[in-house]
């Protein structure tokens, strides 16, 4: 939508990509767009289907706005906009594969993309085979004439482990397979996947980029080799985000990079206090030194979000009730990316098959919100006191 792009880095980019003040009397930010018919001035116009907008399942100006500017932000060829990042994940890995067709997925992946392939995609004919997230180049070995692509998620769901993107991404080109990535925790801020070899990659833009967990919007964005065939199943599905949900997901595009810095340095101030907690077994933060994949994410990173992981000693039911159940600040729901804090007890035990989850105790997720971090720890404090009571 822009007429030129604007220089800068990502703090000026968020601020200025994607908006066109003048074609919109000078308003600031684009309008919302409602609606479904757009007239056609005359027949031949209508023939010849050129101009802008068609039909307002195929865009608006609203929706063009956002994908031009997530489109500059990730540094690829075209973005794709969806109603939900399952629904963005399920449209990329379905633009790839046909009945007979064999695909690779990280064995940390987000839950509902492996329910995905185990339902939808097996009844259609295509098989998952789930690899070790650490396998890095070695990824080779499990390629066949078959598989048309590689799903990665960096890093892991729940469990955070980091991927060797360019090994795996160097050896699914050399077998002619595709590489998507979902990129949700990091963003394009943190991580750069076209730099790094991907082809598609997805985001739940529910979380950071919409930011204040008030709607539901999924991104697809692809190198130049991928566009067509993304484009066209992205169209033959139906697929078209609600109108209030695309400006809300433009509206916290603006400020992302501000909250990015705050969950980023909030988050690591947390874990490295809980890693001092008694209570605690293992703080799992890719950013940490102490992580197993700490290198690699130094290595292509350029920050960490808000979401972490940690593994609590042997504790009953009971007690861990006591503890989060009683807390203020922290509250317990899904998803997360949001201005809020966040707690979530997890165990990939059941649904991981190429790699085995080894704690003793339960582990929680956290989302480290906006809110101070002293009144945090206190109230992580005090939830720890409930759990040694009981």
């Amino acid at each position: 939508m822009s007429k030129t792009k604007k220089p800068g880095k990502h703090a000026t980019r968020l601020s200025h990509a994607g908006r066109d003040p003048a074609r919109f009397h000078g308003f600031v930010n684009t309008p919302i767009y409602r609606g479904s018919t757009v007239l056609y001035p005359t027949l031949d116009t209508l023939l010849a289907d050129d101009q802008e907008y068609s039909y307002g399942r195929l865009g608006t100006p609203t929706v063009r706005a956002l994908q031009d500017a997530l489109a500059e932000l990730e540094g690829g060829h075209a973005t794709l906009l969806t109603p939900s990042g399952l629904s963005a994940i399920a449209t990329a890995i379905q633009s790839f594969v046909s009945s007979g067709d064999h695909i690779l997925v990280s064995d940390s992946v987000y839950r509902p993309t492996r329910r995905f392939c185990d339902t939808v995609l097996k009844r259609l004919g295509v098989t998952t085979t789930y690899y070790d997230p650490v396998i890095g180049g070695g990824i080779a070995e499990l390629l066949t004439e078959r598989t048309q692509l590689v799903f990665t998620e960096s890093p892991g769901s729940q469990t955070f482990e980091v991927q060797d993107i360019p090994a795996i991404a160097e050896a699914a080109h050399a077998a002619g397979a595709e590489v998507i990535m979902d990129n949700t925790w990091a963003t394009p801020l943190f991580f750069r996947p076209f730099d790094h070899g991907v082809d598609v990659v997805v985001h739940a833009a529910t979380k950071y980029i919409v930011g204040h967990a008030d709607a539901m919007l999924g991104v697809i964005t692809t190198a130049e080799s991928a566009a067509g065939p993304v484009a066209k199943t992205h169209d033959i599905l139906g697929l078209c985000p609600g109108p209030e949900d695309v400006y809300l997901g433009l509206r916290g595009l603006r400020t992302m990079q501000v909250r990015l810095q705050r969950h980023q340095e909030s988050a690591l101030a947390l874990a490295d206090w809980l890693a001092q907690r008694p209570e605690v077994e293992r703080v799992i933060h890719p950013a940490r030194p102490d992580h197993p994949g700490h290198a690699l994410w130094k290595r292509d990173f350029l920050g960490s979000s808000g979401l972490f992981a940690i593994a609590l000693k042997p504790v009953s039911h009971k007690a861990l009730a006591a503890m989060v159940d009683g807390l203020d600040l922290f509250g317990m729901g899904y998803s997360w990316g949001g201005y809020e804090s966040l707690i979530l007890p997890f165990d990939p035990t059941a649904y991981r098959t190429a790699t085995t989850w080894q704690v003793e105790g339960p582990a929680l997720r956290l989302h480290v919100g906006l809110e101070d971090i002293e009144d945090l720890k206190a109230d992580l404090d005090a939830g720890f006191a409930r759990l040694a009571s009981a």
